[in-house]
């Protein structure tokens, strides 16, 4: 009984990294109905902000907001610079834009600061005691550091102008370009909190996989799959992927299948809820007027 509760705690930590990653994603989803493909990208590119920031002697948490920061700005521009000038281009356009930044970003971060891979600090490893002997410190982090972006992002999109605009130029950006509203920087704007978010994710990720300019492909894989799972259009959804992903694979991959083929099962499920469900558990029917 305590290792069966032991794997589902481990699922559920790393089912928070996962859930993180998914609801940039959704993010993005939300606001252009486009997946960026270069979103680990983006979160590994930030994460090596704060690791060089950490190696100058900047304290944890200031490196960690000035990635953040980064995270957002960067996001921005690239909505402002790459993605806007192809508002009304074909699928395929805007598909091969984010594979080249896919590329781009891995290869300019191979540029500036080396293939090799780095070891990355957890902020969180004094509170170990916390654990009892279950969960790490970084694991405890990570949780709370998960539920904190969740409430954070509900209260913004629920409470303040701001979120309210975003959430109506997602759901009717015409209606809302009538009634005065910037979509176009409500637009940027979205793409700025998901590379936040996404760097909140790198920054939690690192101390599991180690920091190189390809961390984030195999992880980046199961944010694909929560998002597809728990409805590529809900940020709740987005969380309930990521944690049942989390739990699922962990204890598939303890008791039925083996850990080699974790991320099999991750694909499968992904597969069996596009067959079953396509709209994920959470996501709504696309419905279109005719």
């Amino acid at each position: 009984m305590t290792e069966f509760v032991q794997q589902v705690v481990a699922g559920f930590v790393n089912g928070c990294i996962y859930a993180m990653l998914a609801l940039a994603l959704v993010m993005i989803y939300r606001a252009t109905h486009h997946v960026n493909f270069a979103q680990g990208e983006m979160a590994m590119f930030s994460t090596y902000i704060a690791w060089s920031l950490l190696e100058a002697g900047v304290p944890y948490w200031a490196a960690g907001i000035a990635a953040i920061a980064f995270g957002f700005v960067a996001g921005a521009l690239i909505e402002r610079v790459a993605l806007r000038p192809l508002h009304n281009a074909p699928l395929l356009s805007i598909v091969t834009v984010f594979v080249a930044l896919m590329i781009i970003i891995q290869s300019a971060a191979g540029l500036l600061f080396g293939h090799e891979s780095h070891s990355f600090a957890s902020p969180f490893e004094a509170w170990s005691p916390l654990g009892q002997g279950m969960l790490s410190g970084h694991a405890l982090g990570t949780v709370a550091v998960t539920l904190a972006v969740l409430l954070a992002m509900s209260a913004f999109f629920r409470f303040t102008r701001l979120g309210l605009a975003m959430r109506a130029a997602a759901l009717n950006p015409l209606s809302s370009a009538l009634s005065g509203v910037s979509v176009s920087r409500l637009l940027m704007i979205g793409w700025g909190v998901a590379g936040a978010i996404g760097a909140v994710a790198g920054l939690l990720a690192t101390p599991v996989v180690f920091l190189g300019p390809h961390m984030m492909a195999g992880i980046m894989i199961y944010g694909f799959a929560a998002a597809v799972v728990g409805g590529v259009d809900s940020p709740p959804g987005a969380i309930l992927g990521g944690l049942v992903l989390g739990i699922g694979e962990n204890l598939l991959g303890a008791y039925v299948t083996g850990n080699e083929l974790k991320l099999t099962i991750a694909l499968v499920l992904m597969f069996a809820i596009l067959v079953v469900r396509p709209q994920g558990l959470l996501g709504g029917k696309a419905v279109q007027r005719v």
